[in-house]
């Protein structure tokens, strides 16, 4: 299985048709992102209690294949590009090497007005390595 955040896939995850409910992936990306965060020593919840927010503006998810219930999938991100307040992120749902999801995610960095900010220099520097990398754990 691929490098990533590892989900099992629950019951409770399925659609009538016993597979992932399409918007469930996008759950599990944002935990991966959330987790990815965290792995980095940069809590997304440090942020908002200093009035800060990551928030996600624009998702491109193109659905390839289904998990099914008892899977364990993988969800992989890398960094697509990265500016001053806001990056792209590329995440993938893999089973195996199979692909069941993909996503360009943008995610800007706002303040407590809800106006774009600048990243901290430091948490900057640790996404800009995911670049070099499409293997991340989250």
């Amino acid at each position: 299985m691929p490098e990533g955040m590892k989900i099992k896939i629950y019951y409770e995850d399925t659609d009538a048709g016993g597979g992932v409910y399409h918007a469930n992936y996008l759950r599990y990306m944002e935990r991966a992102r959330t987790e990815l965060l965290v792995d980095m020593g940069h809590d997304p919840a440090r942020y908002h209690n200093e009035g800060n927010s990551f928030v996600v503006t624009a998702v491109d998810i193109k659905y390839r294949h289904p998990a099914r219930l008892g899977e364990t999938i993988a969800v992989v991100t890398g960094l697509g590009y990265m500016e001053r307040a806001s990056m792209m992120l590329r995440q993938r749902c893999l089973r195996d090497e199979t692909l069941l999801a993909e996503a360009d995610v943008t995610v800007a960095f706002l303040d407590s007005k809800g106006k774009p900010r600048r990243f901290p220099q430091e948490l900057s520097d640790k996404i800009k390595k995911l670049q070099k990398s499409d293997t991340s754990s989250g």
